[in-house]
């Protein structure tokens, strides 16, 4: 009987595909974010880099500071640069309460560039 109950628990333990694997979920889900943020991130830098950037956006823009101009950009560049190890980090080491906690601080980052590229453009 013991042989079978050992065997029974040996086998629930290989089909459970979480445990010891927290590491691998966070690079996959930091590779998975790199990929959808290529795009922007490379615009960022893009508009970060080039002196007549400013000039594509026009209307108020044009107005606004170099700096300031700059600065945003580099800001931006920055946190999409460093979302996917946020990202890996938080899937590979938190859970639950500190995983949904680390999410709103994230939407709520994405959501004060929103409104400061708003302020900006229009």
């Amino acid at each position: 009987m013991s042989t079978k109950s050992a065997q029974n628990s040996r086998d629930a333990d290989t089909l459970d595909v979480y445990t010891g694997r927290e590491g691998m979920w966070g690079l996959l889900a930091g590779v998975v974010t790199g990929v959808l943020i290529a795009l922007p991130l490379s615009a960022s830098f893009a508009f970060a880099t080039h002196p007549f950037s400013q000039r594509l956006f026009g209307g108020e823009l044009a107005d606004a500071s170099r700096g300031g101009f700059s600065a945003f950009w580099w800001l931006l560049t920055l946190l999409f640069a460093a979302l996917p190890f946020v990202v890996g980090f938080g899937v590979a080491k938190l859970h639950g309460r500190s995983l949904a906690i680390l999410a709103g601080a994230v939407a709520v980052l994405v959501i004060v560039l929103v409104v400061l590229g708003q302020l900006y453009v229009f």
